[in-house]
């Protein structure tokens, strides 16, 4: 029985991940601040998920936070990275900038950081980070949450580099979501629009494929190529 954490998963492809997760049989751990959902998503499937509350951002307890919950897991084989915060901010508010930097980027890298420690220790295991196709370009709508996204892309390929040259039997999952059914899709002309139960399940099958990079849906890495390939000339009319 595999053991997964999973950093954020009081909605979203969090909370799916959880569920689908402890349904095949997977040991599933996971977090979040909101303890009334935690409690929800345990009951669900008590014998398979339990929970720990805490802020990620909180970072003089974070370490001891992960250890406990690792601790009580009995250890960790997969550990997914699903938390994340995204506002449209086109006044350029900075208190909306500085947020997202604080949980995209420095908190991501704490925990991802302590992750890979813990996992390049064991010498097994696979790290998951859910990313977005966000971070392929900029946006002026959301400036700081798609430079995030790219620096979340850029690390994670950076783990990928390591563990190769480490020589070290552990994957790296970056997974790169188009729009998906969640709070964190905003916008009235949203496009390709993924039901969070078929993202999650697709996100489960490239862990368990052991592959390095998936977009979801799938077809979102058409959408990928041709977003990279467009000049900035011609971008910055889109």
């Amino acid at each position: 029985m595999k053991k997964v954490i999973i950093i954020g998963a009081t909605s979203g492809i969090g909370e799916q991940l959880a569920k689908q997760m402890a349904t095949l049989n997977y040991q599933v751990a996971i977090t979040g601040k909101r303890q009334l959902l935690l409690n929800d998503i345990e009951k669900s499937n008590p014998e398979q998920i339990c929970t720990s509350c805490f802020d990620i951002n909180d970072e003089e307890n974070l370490i001891d936070n992960l250890n406990e919950l690792v601790g009580r897991l009995g250890g960790v084989d997969i550990f997914i990275y699903s938390a994340g915060i995204g506002d449209v901010n086109e006044q350029l508010n900075n208190v909306i900038e500085q947020n997202t930097i604080r949980t995209n980027v420095m908190s991501f890298t704490n925990v991802i950081n302590w992750a890979f420690d813990y996992i390049s220790a064991q010498k097994h295991g696979q790290i998951v980070a859910i990313t977005s196709v966000a971070g392929l370009r900029g946006n002026d709508v959301a400036p700081a949450y798609n430079a995030s996204k790219s620096y979340q892309i850029n690390y994670m390929e950076a783990l990928y580099r390591k563990v190769y040259q480490m020589k070290l039997p552990i994957h790296i999952l970056d997974v790169r979501p188009g729009y998906v059914d969640t709070a964190m899709a905003k916008g009235d002309k949203l496009f390709w629009v993924t039901p969070v139960a078929k993202a999650a399940k697709q996100i489960i099958e490239g862990i368990e494929n052991k592959a390095s990079v998936i977009y979801v849906s799938k077809r979102w890495r058409l959408f990928a190529w041709l977003f990279k390939a467009i000049p900035r000339y011609l971008f910055k009319k889109v």
